[in-house]
């Protein structure tokens, strides 16, 4: 079998839409894939799971980079720079402050992290891992190939899975139901604590992990807040001009960066001591260290800098509010004024949500203007898209 390939020929290895294949037959459609002429691998596709995964595989054995989320065409395209710089594959990401880019990494930045995940988690070969997003967005890609490297069996059903891989959205939606499994590993935004109390409250033991598609696996946390290194990563704090009040810049080391990104400029820098960061904050707790968010989402207004991501996690915590954006305008006085995109809870009123922030925040972070969605725009990792929230913001009634 393949490297990412460790489980029994009979196991179940995939289980997508009531259709399975079990790993010997999924390690002979890896081997019998054929590649002709081809110098590098493209699959947009998210609703062919099985299909997916086979032909990443594929592409892995064959040492042929493979783009997910990107036509053939865009693979031909790329081909040429992924091949001089090394990369084995590419991954189309949207990130929540800008265009999409492509990311570009090695296979063995994503296995060296694949065993310190499992000890993390409590995988154990034969188990079910449900994936609860589309393939194309590197999470959800990597939680798949994890699983099958453990000798997992990766399905899209919720039902009899030991663990399922999801977003802080998510969670709060599986939260409302009754297929929950007893493990979660939580990823692709902030975790509000007050979600994971919920989970626990509920006998989920939750594993959250922070890092960035440039970045892969930074820190890991139980649901506290309070984050650690991840095994194999150096962590610095560092001092930066778009730190405030105590936070600083979080630069990491490890095994697991990415290569680098094409197409759209991304966050990614990178110092001579091997060291790379994309901005997030971050402040010093007893023995770990909570992260704040980007610093590019900062909002200074009346001189006071005010964290969006930060700000979001607090309104989240209100009742009635089922999730929520921010971002600033321009103000003559202010500089920027702070407005709050916000997705209600059943009979939830925006004034019941305005008062109760009124109590909850400091005068500062108060959202001068408050605007009621259905939805809020995501990106494809579940990110707020936080700009599409100002033409959601001038579409609609404010107050």
């Amino acid at each position: 079998m393949t490297t990412w390939l460790h489980g029994a020929p009979d196991t179940i290895a995939l289980q997508f839409d009531g259709a399975q294949r079990s790993y010997a037959e999924l390690d002979t459609a890896v081997s019998t894939t054929s590649f002709e002429n081809s110098e590098a691998v493209g699959f947009p596709r998210s609703d062919r799971p099985a299909e997916l995964l086979t032909t990443v595989l594929a592409a892995f054995a064959r040492g042929l980079p493979v783009l997910v989320g990107g036509s053939q065409a865009d693979a031909d395209e790329l081909a040429p720079d992924a091949q001089a710089i090394g990369a084995g594959l590419l991954v189309r990401t949207s990130g929540s402050s800008g265009p999409a880019r492509t990311i570009a990494r090695t296979t063995e930045s994503w296995l060296a992290s694949a065993a310190p995940l499992a000890d993390l988690m409590g995988l154990k070969p034969g188990q079910r891992v449900a994936i609860t997003g589309p393939l194309t967005v590197s999470m959800h890609l990597y939680a798949a190939l994890h699983a099958l490297w453990a000798g997992a069996t990766v399905t899209d059903e919720l039902r009899g899975a030991d663990v399922a891989h999801v977003t802080p959205t998510t969670l709060h939606r599986l939260l409302s139901g009754d297929e929950v499994p007893e493990r979660v590993v939580v990823a692709g935004a902030l975790l509000d604590p007050q979600l994971a109390a919920r989970a626990a409250a509920r006998g989920i033991h939750v594993l959250e992990y922070y890092g960035a598609a440039e970045l892969s696996f930074v820190a890991y946390g139980r649901g506290t807040g309070e984050l650690f290194p991840f095994p194999g990563v150096e962590i610095e704090l560092r001092e930066s001009a778009a730190a405030v009040d105590d936070a600083f810049e979080l630069w990491a080391r490890s095994p697991y960066l990415a290569l680098g990104s094409f197409g759209a400029p991304g966050a990614l820098r990178t110092a001579p001591d091997g060291f790379a960061t994309v901005g997030d904050l971050a402040v010093p707790t007893d023995s770990g260290f909570r992260v704040l968010g980007r610093g590019d989402a900062a909002i200074t207004t009346g001189g006071v800098t005010v964290l969006a991501e930060a700000l979001e996690l607090t309104l989240e915590s209100l009742p009635g509010v089922r999730s929520a954006g921010v971002f600033g305008e321009q103000h003559t006085l202010l500089g920027e004024r702070i407005v709050a995109v916000v997705e209600l809870d059943g009979g939830a009123s925006i004034d019941a949500v305005t008062s109760a922030a009124r109590l909850a925040l400091d005068p500062s972070e108060l959202p001068r203007r408050w605007v009621a969605a259905e939805a809020l725009p995501r990106t494809s990792g579940g990110k707020i898209a936080r700009w599409h929230l100002r033409k959601l913001h001038e579409e609609r009634d404010d107050r």
